[in-house]
C-alpha cells in the first residue's frame, strides 16, 4: 500500500473509530437433552442469563458482545451416547442456521449486541448426511454474519471436520484462509472463532490472526485438563502469541441424565477474558451458573500492533522457515468422504496409525517399556439412535 493510500485508509479508520465496550462470557448449565425439543430449556436459561449479565455488566461500558459456551444449546448428547452419525445428522440436527437460533436472534436485537455461539448442524451444500460443529456470530439485527466449521475434534466427538471431507469442502469453500479460518469484520472489531479442541493446536488461532482477527471467541474445555491449568494456558498463550483479545466462556455444570438430581461440573469453570498481552481481565473459577465481563479496547490493540517492537510477534515472522514443519502430512485427509464418521474404535485405529507414523519418522521415540496401548476404545455397540423422528424436530 503506497503512503498516500495508507494515509487515506488511516483517515477513513479515524471516522470509524471503535469505542471501548464490554464483552460478556456466559457460563450456563446444561439441562439434559433427550430430544431436540429439550434444547428449549437451555435456550431459556441462556436468555435469562444474558438479561442478567448485561444488566450488571453494562454499568461499565455498553455490552456489545455476548458469548456462549460450547454445547450451551444442545449439550453433548451425540458424543456421550455415541449416536450413529448419519441418523443424528438427519433426525437430530438442523440445517444451519436452524430454528434453535431464533430466540438468540431476538435477544441480539433486543440488547443491540453481537452474540457468538456454537451449535452442531448440517451443511447440505457439503454433505446431506453429515453434521458439523459450527461457531456462529449474530449481529445486532439478529442476522448470521459468520460461520466456522470446527477443524479439530477429539476422539469422542463425532462431528465431521473440513479435513475429513477435504475434496468436497475445498470445492465448495476454497482452500484459502477465508475457507478454514474465516473472520467477521464487524463494528466492534475483527472476530475469529474456534471451538474447544481447536485451542489445543496453536495453528488454529494463528490462522485466524493471520486473517486479521483481533478478538478470538474460544469456548470450552473439559476436566480434568481445566484443573491442570491447560485452559488458562491456552487462553493466555493464544492471546499473547497473536496479539488478540480472547473471550473464553466455559460450560456450566451438566445434568447428565434426565433424572439427575444434581448436575456434575464436567468442565471446571475458569470462564475467562484475556487481553492482547496475555493478561487475565476476568476469571470465574467455579463451574457454576455465572458470567464474566471485561472492557475491550480494539483501538488500543491496533495502536499496540502498529507501534510495539516487542510483544507484537507477527510483524517479523520468518514464514519461509516454518513452512518446512508441515511438508509431510500426519493425519489422513478425506477420511470420511465416502462414509460418515465412525464409532470410536474405528477412529482409535486411525489415531494409533498416526502415532506409529510419527514414530517411524523419528518425530516420536517409542517408549522402552512397550510400543503403546492397543485398545481400540469403548463405544456404544452399533451406535445409539437419537430418540426422535425427523418430523418432531423444532
Amino acid at each position: 500500500m503506497c503512503e498516500d493510500t495508507l494515509e487515506e485508509e488511516c483517515q477513513r479508520r479515524n471516522l470509524l473509530m471503535i469505542e471501548p465496550y464490554t464483552a460478556v462470557a456466559l457460563q450456563t448449565p446444561h439441562h439434559n437433552c433427550q430430544t431436540p425439543q429439550d434444547w428449549d430449556k437451555n435456550i431459556e436459561t441462556i436468555c435469562e442469563a444474558m438479561d442478567a449479565a448485561i444488566w450488571m455488566a453494562a454499568l461499565q461500558y455498553p455490552v456489545k458482545l455476548v458469548t456462549l459456551g460450547e454445547a450451551a444449546i444442545q449439550t453433548f448428547a451425540d458424543s456421550r451416547l455415541g449416536f450413529d452419525h448419519a441418523v443424528a445428522a438427519n433426525e437430530w440436527f438442523n440445517e444451519f442456521p436452524g430454528p434453535e437460533l431464533d430466540q438468540l436472534r431476538k435477544k441480539a436485537q433486543e440488547h443491540r449486541t453481537f452474540i457468538a455461539g456454537q451449535c452442531r448442524a448440517r451443511d447440505s451444500k457439503l454433505h446431506p448426511d453429515r453434521y458439523f460443529n459450527i461457531a456462529f456470530i449474530l449481529d445486532p439485527e439478529g442476522e448470521v454474519i459468520h460461520r466456522y466449521h470446527k477443524n479439530q475434534v477429539y476422539r469422542n466427538e463425532h462431528s465431521t471436520t473440513p479435513h475429513d471431507i477435504w475434496d468436497s469442502f475445498t470445492k465448495r469453500y476454497g482452500s484459502d484462509l477465508n475457507a478454514f479460518f474465516p473472520v467477521a469484520d464487524t463494528a466492534i472489531g475483527k472476530i475469529g472463532t474456534l471451538i474447544c479442541m481447536d485451542r489445543s493446536y496453536p495453528e488454529t488461532a494463528r490462522g485466524l490472526a493471520m486473517n486479521g482477527a483481533e478478538l478470538l471467541y474460544m469456548p470450552s474445555y473439559p476436566e480434568p485438563w481445566v484443573g491442570m491449568g491447560w485452559y488458562e494456558i491456552h487462553n493466555r498463550s493464544r492471546a499473547l502469541d497473536n496479539t488478540c483479545y480472547v473471550v473464553a466462556p466455559n460450560c456450566g455444570a451438566w445434568y447428565l441424565n434426565r433424572d439427575s438430581k444434581v448436575p456434575m461440573d464436567v468442565f471446571g469453570g475458569k470462564t475467562q477474558i484475556v487481553d492482547y498481552m496475555g493478561k487475565v481481565l476476568a476469571d470465574h473459577q467455579a463451574g457454576d451458573y455465572s458470567f464474566v465481563s471485561a472492557i475491550i479496547d480494539i483501538e488500543a490493540l491496533r495502536y499496540y500492533r502498529a507501534n510495539a517492537y516487542f510483544g507484537n510477534w507477527m510483524k517479523d515472522l520468518r514464514v519461509e522457515v516454518y513452512r518446512t514443519i508441515y511438508e509431510e502430512p500426519i493425519y489422513p485427509k478425506n477420511l470420511w468422504m465416502d462414509e460418515p464418521p465412525q464409532a470410536r474404535p474405528v477412529r482409535d485405529k486411525h489415531l494409533r496409525e498416526s502415532i506409529r507414523r510419527l514414530q517411524e519418522r523419528g518425530v516420536y521415540t517409542p517408549p522402552a517399556h512397550g510400543r503403546g496401548r492397543d485398545d481400540l476404545g469403548v463405544d456404544v455397540p452399533g451406535g445409539a439412535q437419537p430418540p426422535v423422528p425427523a418430523k418432531e424436530k423444532p
